[in-house]
């Protein structure tokens, strides 16, 4: 089979997903770090395994779209609308989800570490097996699924982050 560019893998990815597929399988993880899918509409592709760190998928559509085990490390959904996405595995760290729409996605042992969550709307979709979500961030306008799709040990009302810890000297009363 043919050895793609990313440029190339990225027209696969949208005009013939199922070459994709074959050329996914064959040559097993594949390195699709920062492309650029902003503003696209892509549906039931495979990127198992695939290094998707950096990626911009800003204002994407996405519809059962698998990104298990994928390294999406500091990838931007921000406002994208995400349904019956599968991120099991995945690498989540400093992902941001800011204004996105995930519905009825799937979290199961995702690393979520630094991902960021506000104003997003996570309605019906399962964290309750995500490791690290105490980890994440978020804000109180974040619309979280029921908490039997949450982590137990989760709470969805702690909205602070640790930029806003101060120390105890920061209102002490100075001499000078």
């Amino acid at each position: 089979m043919a050895n793609y560019s990313k440029e190339e893998i990225f027209d696969l990815i949208l005009k013939n997903p199922s070459e994709f597929e074959d050329y996914r399988k064959a040559n097993g993880e594949l390195d699709l770090s920062e492309l650029d899918f902003s503003n696209l509409t892509v549906e039931g592709v495979n990127f198992t395994g695939a290094d998707l760190s950096g990626a911009s998928f800003n204002e994407v559509t996405f519809t059962e779209v698998n990104f298990t085990d994928t390294d999406l490390t500091s990838a931007d959904f921000s406002r994208a609308n995400l349904v019956e996405c599968n991120f099991t595995g995945a690498l989540l760290n400093g992902t941001d989800y800011s204004y996105a729409t995930v519905s009825y996605c799937n979290f199961t042992d995702a690393d979520m570490a630094g991902a960021v969550f506000n104003e997003s709307d996570l309605q019906n979709s399962d964290f309750s097996a995500a490791e690290n979500m105490d980890a994440v961030r978020f804000d109180e306008s974040t619309v979280w699924p029921d908490t039997d799709l949450l982590p137990e040990d989760f709470d969805t009302t702690y909205t602070r982050d640790l930029s806003s810890l101060e120390d105890d000297d920061d209102h002490a009363v100075s001499d000078y």
